[in-house]
């Protein structure tokens, strides 16, 4: 299995960080931004979780997160692994959908030791500083065959993940609760400024 990374590239970033991590908990809005980010010509990877679901369900694996999350999450930092290593031959932009610390925030979750691997892995492949987080909200939560995680689930993912990227030293960026235009917006203006 490997992560993947599509669209097009955006080259006018000069002085940032071409990796940009959009993270939070599920339900939230973060694919739906990042799917209108790729329509602005941004190259973005896919969420792993989601992938890795679909993945296993067709292949009646037992990697699935309320069947084996310790093997769920093995498959996940695989997947994140391949989607760096893949963006980083593209020379412009590209919007992660959860990053490596993702899976930090993950295996607090469950309760389980996180291997040192995935602490390395972390710290070794970083992202852009700014990293955007969706807060929790209501209003757009919905589960799915794919999202079984209830709306206190999604705050409690939501928390995990502060405390993962901020341990790991990233400025958390909270994206306001706005129309997706207008969190494209938010984004670009964040990334570029108001030139966007």
């Amino acid at each position: 299995m490997t992560g993947r990374v599509r669209g097009d590239v955006k080259n006018n970033c000069m002085n940032i960080d071409r990796f940009v991590v959009v993270t939070g908990g599920p339900g939230a809005g973060k694919t739906t931004l990042i799917d209108a980010l790729e329509r602005e010509g941004y190259a973005r990877t896919i969420e792993a979780g989601r992938a890795i679901i679909r993945e296993q369900t067709e292949q009646n694996g037992g990697a699935l997160p309320w069947v084996d999350p310790g093997a769920f999450a093995v498959r996940m930092f695989e997947w994140e692994l391949s989607s760096y290593r893949t963006a980083q031959a593209h020379p412009g932009v590209t919007i992660f959908d959860r990053g490596i610390p993702d899976l930090i925030g993950y295996y607090a979750l469950i309760g389980r030791k996180m291997p040192d691997e995935v602490r390395r892995a972390a710290d070794l492949h970083r992202d852009n500083r700014r990293v955007f987080i969706a807060p929790p909200w209501r209003k757009i939560f919905t589960q799915d065959t794919e999202r079984k995680q209830d709306f206190s689930e999604a705050v409690g993912t939501y928390l995990a993940m502060v405390g993962a990227y901020s341990a790991c030293g990233y400025e958390l960026v909270e994206l306001p609760c706005v129309t997706v235009a207008e969190r494209v917006r938010f984004v670009l203006t964040q990334l570029h400024g108001a030139d966007e």
